[in-house]
């Protein structure tokens, strides 16, 4: 069937049939109606947006935008430059600049200078009064003498070759020569005129360009995106003029162009540059501090790459501003990796912890000084510890006693270098380690009695992750809780009084905890540590918490730096470290040290002892047997002192050995058959006579046991 539309309607009938009968009648359907032509000008101006918008037409109108504005505003920047040589306009810059910022004495400086300059000025004006009289006498007097040399010159020549005709060869020779130059110049002449201005403009565009004197917008996509772009003190004022600090924005306009007299030099600093600026009167340093986001944006940086400090200057901050992407870069291995001689020494010695913003070697001295490292999960707490510990067992002397309340094997490298090493982190490894900080209270207490001009090695007692301890909810006997921050909170009131008389004895806490609350580190307890240091924080709450007010109110920011990014950079205010004068705290990229590369550093520091036994569990409440105890903490030493032996079961079993005499510890021996003997005028333990009684203890037991 065809398209056609059926339709039921009535059609007039004559009188004589019936009005009611309804007919059928095919209808052909209409055609659709034609679209409607679109108008020209409507594809034209879809044509004009589309050319508009393009990427290629975009990129040659802000490259034709970008140098006719390097040549008009270079031609502005060198009328700027003739008029300021011109004229004093400079010298009133630098005075009302001197005076914003409330320097008068340099504003009278600059005052003095512009009269000097309007004096040597009058002095060139008035000698232009009575030069063209001179410049005529000269130019008369010059030509009499020179015609006269020719002649004599021509005389000479006509003597020689006998011709009279020689006497005015000279004088023709320089007619000929003055002809030719009129000629060279007539002929260059017209390409200077049409060349000239061309090289005018060329040169005009030259110093735009340098200047990158052009709108934002037009300028190429790598100087827009700020990188590589240096850091000069128009932009630094810029940067500043646009804080959003009245005060500061005010000032700055009143100065002129001179704003930059408010900048000291900058100054390359390891991987940045570094400035200070003296604010003008009326603008405060925390009201910079507070903006260091805008700043850095200001500075095409990012926030983490601007620093902001203040040093001992009033009214002044130091900015260090870093190379654009510097500071994801790695800083290289530290010298424990590399250096296979590297020695340490406890009292005078310093660790090559990292470097500083400047790229310097941040060197830390760990005498006679307590450590907190704080910081949040995962941000390089413990390599930052362990790598201060590795240097230090380089000193024989030292003694290390450590707690991981983590527990995942990072300290595994100082079995054989620490005479405890508590590794877990259950209730049952806080309560060992509280046992362990309270021994070196012991031990500490026993160092404050011993007589005058006793010289004590120093003891480390270090607990990584302690806020696993501070919260500890467990209870002794007495019902006193190992954790919390009250006076019958056991671990609590042993850190304090090592804080509070340890380091004059050489006995040391050495803390290293995740983000700081009051909860997890009681105040008394981080105010004790001497050295304190800090990766990246939550809150500037926390970073005050783990630095203190005096650090954070001086530019100290450990809030600021990137959770994930900027692992091992620490924050660091400690008198052991070089801080530049006026500042409250550094930032130090600390060296990183892998776990295999620790183990082989710990390698070479347990060559250096002649054998460390290594305590993993501090047993309590079960018998003993003290030959084997005594076999087990001589380790690999062929002999031993016998005061070394009793502090080493001391260490093992306070309850059992702790009240052990040498005359206890010589019947235990020589009852076994390994009595102790003297070795250079000391008694000592033989490793391999208890070794052999042992063995004869077991032989006979086995005997006995087959009868």
């Amino acid at each position: 069937m065809s398209d056609n539309v059926v339709r039921l309607h009535k059609t007039p009938e004559p009188a004589a049939q019936d009005a009611s009968v309804t007919t059928l009648t095919v209808v052909p359907d209409a055609p659709a109606p034609a679209p409607a032509p679109v108008p020209g000008w409507v594809r034209s101006g879809r044509a004009v947006k589309r050319i508009a918008t393009d990427e290629r037409t975009t990129t040659t109108l802000r490259a034709a935008a970008r140098h006719g504005l390097y040549t008009f505003n270079g031609g502005r920047i060198v009328a700027r430059r003739t008029w300021d040589g011109r004229t004093g306009s400079r010298y009133e810059r630098m005075i009302r600049a001197a005076e914003a910022a409330g320097n008068h004495e340099l504003a009278e400086e600059w005052e003095e200078r512009l009269q000097r300059f309007r004096d040597a000025r009058h002095r060139r004006r008035m000698d232009l009064l009575h030069s063209p009289l001179d410049a005529a006498k000269g130019v008369a007097v010059g030509t009499g003498m020179s015609i006269g040399t020719l002649v004599a010159l021509g005389i000479v020549m006509a003597l020689n070759t006998k011709d009279v005709a020689d006497v005015i060869t000279p004088l023709t020779a320089v007619i000929e020569f003055i002809g030719l130059l009129i000629t060279i110049v007539q002929v260059v002449w017209p390409y200077a005129v049409t060349l000239g201005p061309l090289f005018a403009l060329l040169a005009l565009w030259s110093v735009g360009r340098k200047q990158q004197a052009a709108p934002q917008w037009a300028l190429p996509d790598n100087v827009r995106n700020g990188e590589g772009e240096p850091i000069t003190p128009s932009i630094v004022v810029k940067a500043l003029r646009d804080l959003g600090v009245p005060a500061l924005r005010n000032a700055i306009k009143e100065m002129g162009d001179a704003g930059a007299s408010m900048l000291g030099p900058i100054r390359i600093a390891g991987c940045g540059v570094e400035v200070d600026v003296t604010l003008p009167s009326g603008v405060s340093t925390v009201e910079v501090q507070q903006r260091r986001r805008k700043l850095a944006e200001n500075l095409t940086r990012h926030e983490h790459e601007v620093f902001i400090t203040l040093p001992q200057a009033a009214r002044t901050v130091r900015l260090w501003i870093a190379d654009s992407g510097a500071l994801d870069e790695p800083i290289g291995p530290s010298p424990l990796v590399t250096d296979e001689s590297l020695t340490a020494d406890y009292a005078k010695g310093r660790a090559p912890w990292g470097q500083d913003l400047r790229g310097d070697a941040a060197l830390l001295s760990p005498y006679q000084r307590m450590l907190l490292v704080t910081g949040l999960s995962n941000q390089g707490k413990t390599a930052a510890l362990r790598a201060l510990a590795l240097w230090l067992a380089f000193d024989r002397s030292a003694e290390f006693r450590i707690a991981d309340l983590k527990g995942v094997g990072d300290w595994d490298m100082f079995d054989g270098l620490a005479t405890i090493l508590i590794q877990g982190p259950t209730d049952e490894h806080v309560i060992e380690a509280t046992e362990m900080v309270e021994d070196g209270v012991e031990e500490m207490n026993r160092r404050l009695q011993a007589p005058p001009g006793s010289v004590f090695p120093p003891l480390i007692l270090l607990v990584d992750e302690a806020q696993v301890a501070f919260m500890c909810p467990v209870k002794d006997e007495q019902k006193r809780p190992y954790g919390g921050s009250r006076n019958e909170s056991r671990y609590f009131m042993a850190c304090r009084k090592i804080h509070n008389q340890g380091r004059a004895v050489n006995v040391l806490l050495w803390q290293g905890t995740q983000d700081p609350t009051d909860q997890n580190l009681p105040k008394l307890v981080r105010e004790g540590a001497h050295t304190r240091a800090s990766l990246a924080l939550g809150t500037e709450s926390q970073a005050r918490m783990a630095l203190g007010d005096k650090a954070v109110d001086g530019g100290a920011s450990p809030h600021l730096l990137r959770q994930g990014l900027d692992q091992g950079t620490l924050v660091v205010s400690s008198s052991g470290i070089d801080i530049p004068a006026g500042q409250a705290s550094i930032t130090v990229r600390t060296h990183y040290i892998s776990t295999d590369d620790a183990k082989e550093i710990a390698g070479r520091a347990k060559a250096l002892r002649d054998g460390v036994t290594t305590l993993h569990v501090v047993e309590r409440g079960e018998e003993r047997d003290p030959l084997a105890d005594i076999a087990s903490v001589l380790g690999d030493a062929s002999r031993v002192l016998t005061a070394d032996v009793l502090k080493r079961l001391s260490a093992l079993n306070e309850d059992a050995y702790g009240t052990w005499t040498p005359g206890d510890l010589k019947r235990v021996l020589e009852d076994a058959g390994a009595e102790p003997y003297k070795s250079d005028g000391r008694m000592v333990v033989g490793r391999d006579r208890v070794a052999r009684a042992l063995a004869n203890r077991d032989d006979e037991g086995s005997a006995s046991t087959d009868g």
